[in-house]
């Protein structure tokens, strides 16, 4: 079994709508720039690099809102979906997807839509499109704190 390596960052002074959220990518720089994001704006992000790490992690909490990348290696975002349908349905699942090397970005969100992704998003994308769809799927409407001034 791989070591369980997946990080936290809880705000000290979360604001009482704070969502929780799970960010699943293998790309340790979109993880990064995903937590910074929300942490900007009083939310609890863990990150993971798997689907197989999300999944642990859910035996164990539960999370407000999950960003999940649809391939990734040792469990994908597909994986994620259908274990958080069957244990955690009131979780909202945001699927991401830059496509891979047999399927573009748009049948990968295609088919995460279809088994029970509540929201896609294709990479690349910038703060206000991903921020705007983690509120939304929280229940909290548009963001609280203006965007940065660069937006990726």
């Amino acid at each position: 079994m791989a070591p369980f390596t997946a990080s936290a960052l809880i705000p000290p002074s979360a604001p009482p709508n704070a969502l929780s959220v799970v960010v699943a990518d293998d790309v340790p720089e979109i993880q990064e720039l995903v937590r910074l994001w929300l942490t900007e704006l009083g939310h609890a992000v863990t990150c993971a690099a798997s689907g197989q790490e999300v999944i642990r992690l859910l035996k164990h909490q539960s999370f407000d809102v999950i960003v999940a990348d649809v391939l990734m290696p040792d469990g994908d975002g597909l994986d994620i979906i259908v274990a958080l349908k069957k244990a955690h349905a009131h979780s909202k699942v945001l699927a991401i997807s830059g496509g891979g090397k047999y399927m573009s970005a748009s049948e990968c969100l295609r088919i995460a839509k279809g088994i029970g992704a509540d929201e896609m998003l294709m990479k690349p994308f910038n703060r206000m499109q991903l921020v705007d769809a983690v509120q939304r799927l929280g229940g909290l409407g548009r963001p609280t704190s203006p965007p940065l001034a660069f937006q990726p």
